[in-house]
């Protein structure tokens, strides 16, 4: 964009003359580095929680069945929020979007960490609608944020991203039992954890875009409808649709081994629980690790042939789990299917947000659809295991896989028009 003659040398004079631009490929590195940062803190706050429900079920004193119901209200201030999500970053930006609602995560932990220590399951329940509607808006911002550094850096990253949640949950994990162990009540613990986490997000922001944060900036809204009007619109696209289901799928493929491997390893096979806390492991670490290593295959094969490298692999492991007789060969079928759970979900983001000018609308659409498996899975399943056992149930997931295959081509990249 050219100014007045004159207006550059003012622009000069007025900044600080010693100091030299910094490299605009530089500044897509420091993006990439803030975008991890921020999904390893996402991932980080998630297991804050979650890795303490022990302490928190006898905190309240809770049944099983009641603490399936507490769980389920966090999951549904989830899924309320992020229909909603396109609009804020639209309004907001993702900058401002996801330091917001990362505050209104952490609060909600806090909150409902008090509500732990006070015995007051309605003050607990408040705290984890907000922790879920900050979860969900802040998830569908910093993916929109990832998609958009990962076209500017030309290359592959949305999967490492989402390996940063896994790492945060990880390291997360760790200091809770440690936190455990030397008996830190949880409204000491998760408080100070997830306090200094927003303390993170809110510098890690600094490196956002600035095209992703001041949104107004842009020279060609009218190619897309905002407000309501495109988010409505974006739940009217067959792509986007299609590209949904191909992450409900990568979902439920996932998020049925984070709630079932071990108990069906522990019960399928008639071994201890820390043989199945091993299981998870397995498949945890697996599915990371495609993550990380999985954007060389992605860069020089493409999304589609992936992808369906992919739901062959998640076919393949969910069958030998499912009907393999020694414990040794399910293990194999595990490390397949976290290899095949990896990449749905960070590729079907990156494909919802091919026009960055829709991206928000889309991966609020993309999102939505996702993790509403999270939302149906485990109680179906659960039901479903009460008749055919666990590892028979698990066999089920084949249906949204094979499905998820079928549709597959949605996700390839949106050809480049002229403007673009």
């Amino acid at each position: 964009m050219t100014t007045p003659a004159g207006h550059d040398d003012e622009l000069t004079a007025s900044s600080t003359p010693a100091r030299a631009p910094e490299p605009v490929g530089r500044s897509f590195e420091r993006a990439s580095i803030a975008v991890f940062a921020v999904f390893f803190l996402n991932g980080f706050n998630f297991a804050t929680w979650a890795a303490r429900l022990p302490a928190i079920r006898d905190g309240l004193d809770f049944s099983p069945a009641q603490m399936g119901l507490l769980l389920l209200v966090g999951s549904v201030g989830s899924l309320v929020a992020l229909p909603l999500s396109g609009m804020v970053v639209e309004r907001l930006g993702a900058r401002r979007t996801v330091l917001a609602f990362a505050c209104l995560n952490a609060s909600g932990l806090v909150v409902a960490s008090v509500g732990v220590a006070l015995g007051e399951v309605l003050v607990v329940g408040l705290g984890l609608v907000m922790f879920g509607v900050g979860t969900g808006v802040w998830d569908a911002s910093m993916n929109v944020e990832g998609a958009v550094v990962e076209q500017h850096l030309g290359r592959t990253v949305m999967p490492r991203y989402h390996a940063g949640f896994s790492f945060g949950t990880v390291a997360a994990a760790g200091i809770a039992a440690v936190a455990a162990a030397l008996h830190v009540p949880v409204v000491v613990h998760v408080p100070v954890a997830v306090i200094l986490s927003v303390l993170g997000v809110a510098f890690a922001v600094r490196a956002f875009l600035p095209i992703v944060d001041e949104p107004e900036i842009r020279h060609e809204t009218d190619r897309a409808e905002k407000g309501a009007r495109g988010a409505l619109a974006a739940w009217l696209e067959p792509r986007t649709l299609l590209i949904g289901l191909v992450v409900l799928a990568a979902a439920l493929t996932e998020g049925s081994a984070n709630d079932w491997v071990s108990l069906a390893v522990v019960d399928g096979f008639d071994v201890q629980d820390a043989v199945g806390a091993v299981a998870f492991a397995v498949f945890v670490t697996a599915m990371t690790a495609m993550r990380w290593f999985g954007t060389t295959l992605l860069d020089r094969y493409g999304r589609v042939a992936v992808l369906r490298l992919c739901a062959a692999l998640s076919l393949v492991g969910l069958l030998v789990f499912g009907l393999a007789g020694p414990l040794w060969l399910a293990v194999i079928g595990i490390v397949a299917w976290g290899a095949g759970a990896a990449l749905g979900f960070p590729v079907g983001m990156s494909a919802a947000a091919d026009d960055p000018l829709r991206a928000a609308a889309r991966v609020s659409v993309v999102s939505t659809i996702g993790y509403s498996a999270f939302l149906a899975g485990p109680p179906l399943l659960g039901l479903l295991a009460q008749h055919v056992g666990y590892r028979h149930a698990l066999l089920v997931i084949i249906v949204p896989i094979v499905l998820g295959l079928l549709v597959v081509n949605a996700a390839a990249p949106l050809k480049k028009t002229a403007q673009g």
